[in-house]
């Protein structure tokens, strides 16, 4: 047993009920980057109200960068990386600190967290990550999570935090992930030359939304906007996460999509639910190279979910080694995405291959290249 803040706490215990809560640039900062007080006034008293109330909620904001070219007085946000990160550095600490002193004011306290994609890549610090966030949730502490741009590139960073909120909340098998923006939901159209354009209030099945004109940037300092949104709930949703999209600036927004009222677009939860795991490779661990396979093996991978054998490789591009991510491909379609247990180098060896060949060749290899458990269709 532990002991904090007057309570004492089981070490075994996993805070079942946990509502992650993404805050996007465009309601943390204002056009010129100063805070959005009186919007982050209101979100942290919901959140503090929330957990009180006995909900787990984590935090996951953007906004640092926009926060640093405030305090720099930048008058443009910068393009080159080190000056990316740099203004991350500086607004970094000073955006927590908004946050922490607004979380107390409830009652509520707040732990940073920041994270980089290369985190989340790896079973194990991915599995470490985890365990962490548990205990703070377990402690009643809000986890404001960030990701890491001082340290992040190009290569092995998020891209947005929505995608980064949606992770997260894979990670934690949340009951709700909530988008927080400065637009009412997902519309049927660009208000700015759809007049007309309405709330779309539900979406059940995401191929309702072909053929919708999804914007990408919602901010002058946002580098997601409703597109990476969108794609943050299907994450959620295929992982049996319902998720919303609603507008952060109006007053209590947050606990009403909390509780299930109507507010913006809500997603409904996946029918299937994915293994952990498998939803850890197919969104979370980069592909290091890919195989191309004939359509025998591409058959039997999407009908019957075997493994990948040599013999059904025909091509090997790119370099990796074993325990890489992958993907499969057949007739220029990517089938699916798994964990080779063999290095590019040795599969050029024996694609193609029956077993008792390989054996002959590699007596020491493993008989598939690719195991069922380790592999996720696309």
């Amino acid at each position: 047993m532990a002991r904090g803040g007057g309570f004492v706490f089981d070490l075994g215990y996993f805070p079942a009920m946990t509502l992650v809560v993404k805050l996007g640039s465009s309601i943390v900062a204002a056009d010129d980057g100063e805070l959005r007080a009186e919007v982050l006034d209101s979100v942290c008293a919901q959140v503090s109200e929330l957990e009180q109330g006995g909900e787990r909620v984590l935090m996951v904001t953007s906004g640092a960068i926009a926060r640093g070219m405030r305090l720099m007085e930048l008058s443009q946000r910068p393009k080159a990386m080190d000056e990316l990160q740099a203004a991350s550095a500086v607004g970094q600490g000073d955006l927590f600190r908004a946050y922490e002193s607004r979380l107390a004011k409830g009652g509520t306290r707040a732990a940073q967290v920041l994270l980089t994609a290369a985190d989340i890549a790896a079973r194990t610090n991915y599995l470490n990550a985890r365990q962490t966030l548990r205990r703070l949730l377990a402690w009643g502490v809000v986890p404001v999570v960030n990701e890491n741009d001082t340290t992040a590139t190009d290569e092995i960073s998020f891209g947005d935090n929505d995608f980064l909120a949606a992770q997260v909340a894979l990670l934690l098998d949340a009951r709700l992930l909530v988008l927080l923006t400065n637009v009412d939901g997902l519309l049927s159209g660009d208000p700015r030359t759809e007049p007309d354009a309405e709330l779309i209030a539900e979406v059940t099945d995401f191929s309702q939304l072909e053929g919708l004109e999804i914007g990408d940037r919602t901010s002058a300092f946002g580098s997601g906007g409703m597109r990476s949104k969108v794609a943050a709930a299907e994450m959620a949703s295929e992982a049996g996460i319902p998720a919303v999209i609603c507008n952060g600036t109006e007053q209590g927004t947050l606990v009403s999509a909390s509780a299930g009222e109507p507010r913006g677009t809500r997603f409904a939860p996946g029918e299937g639910k994915t293994s952990s795991f498998k939803l850890w490779l197919k969104y979370a661990k980069p592909a290091r190279g890919r195989l191309l396979v004939d359509a025998g093996a591409a058959r039997v991978l999407r009908e019957r979910g075997s493994s990948l054998l040599p013999v059904g490789i025909s091509a090997v591009e790119g370099s990796f080694e074993p325990g890489d991510a992958i993907d499969v491909a057949s007739d220029g379609e990517t089938i699916g995405k798994g964990i080779s247990d063999y290095s590019a180098r040795e599969l050029r060896r024996v694609i193609g291959m029956k077993s008792e060949e390989v054996r002959e060749l590699l007596p020491h290899a493993a008989d598939e290249v690719v195991h069922r458990d380790r592999f996720v269709l696309l």
